[in-house]
């Protein structure tokens, strides 16, 4: 009905506003202006078929702008087929994390991660929270075993239905879920005042989604606290966030032996590359010592 009325800008995601040229209840042969907004994510999301298919309904004498966080060569490739000499405009590097998040991190161990985090529920009186999980798998069974222990909480992830999303989205906007477990994917944008609490349940497998996830909490400017759960073998991603923020993470210890802080590190250097590393073992004299990655490189051959 709004469109009918008429508009001067038009937002949508491509399958609504596909779905609406296919009705014919709207028409792109008047748009001057076109923006793609995070585009990085639309295509790593699949919707390059839906983006060109919208592009190629408006006409040719148009502005286009498009941001993105990371720029790869996917993102050239819709930049080159469908802008005329771009002027690129690379903005300087702000600070990623509002100062009114307080942030910490609690090392545990992986197999006692989930008595962490119902310690961390039950010590630290949250309200509001978002957990966050790599996997579609990991939110559902986080979920399940959480309302099992008797926490209100339901799972948010692309696995889900419309309706099934919307209907978790509009109870814990209203405040009736009491904590939202989610992927990266489901839980891009959401702006809902109010959460007091986000934690890392599962480590980002990208450092600068770690800052879009904390980024859902301290809206309105109001104070918020991200706690990520790490084990040892996480450290070096945590140091890469830490490289990417002025922002201090502080380490959160507790009283509660499960939660892992008594696990002791040592430092060490790499045998293959040299560089500085920390291990969850006190080194001896002749046993290689392998930093995180280099390990990796050297798993299949150990194993």
């Amino acid at each position: 009905n709004e469109l009918k009325k008429g508009a001067h800008i038009v937002v949508g995601t491509p399958g609504r506003v596909i779905d609406h040229l296919q009705r014919r209840t709207l028409s792109l042969s008047g748009v001057t202006y076109v923006v793609l907004d995070e585009a990085d994510r639309m295509l790593d999301m699949g919707f390059i078929k839906d983006i060109e298919r919208i592009l190629s309904k408006v006409p040719k004498n148009k502005q286009t702008s498009l941001f993105s966080a990371t720029i790869d060569q996917s993102v050239w490739n819709v930049c080159n087929r469908y802008m005329k000499e771009p002027e690129r405009i690379l903005v300087s590097k702000d600070e990623v994390a509002l100062p009114q998040i307080s942030q910490y991190y609690m090392v545990v161990d992986p197999k006692k991660k989930f008595e962490a985090l119902t310690s961390v529920l039950d010590e630290r009186g949250i309200e509001r929270a978002i957990l966050f999980c790599r996997t579609r798998r990991g939110t559902s069974k986080l979920a399940k075993n959480l309302k099992a222990r008797g926490y209100d909480a339901k799972p948010l992830h692309g696995g889900l239905t419309q309706p099934q999303r919307d209907a978790v989205m509009e109870s814990f906007r209203r405040g009736k879920l009491k904590i939202l477990v989610a992927t990266d994917v489901a839980a891009r944008g959401l702006d809902i005042v109010g959460v007091t609490h986000i934690i890392n349940y599962d480590m980002p497998n990208e450092s600068s989604v770690y800052f879009h996830r904390i980024g859902r909490t301290a809206r309105m400017e109001a104070d918020g606290t991200a706690i990520t759960l790490v084990s040892v073998d996480e450290m070096a991603d945590l140091r890469q966030i830490r490289s990417l923020t002025k922002t201090s993470i502080q380490e959160l210890k507790s009283d509660h032996e499960v939660q892992g802080v008594s696990i002791k590190t040592y430092g060490a250097v790499c045998y293959d590359c040299g560089s500085e590393c920390e291990v969850p073992f006190k080194p001896t004299e002749g046993r290689p010592v392998y930093c995180r990655d280099c390990y990796q490189k050297h798993r299949p051959s150990m194993c």
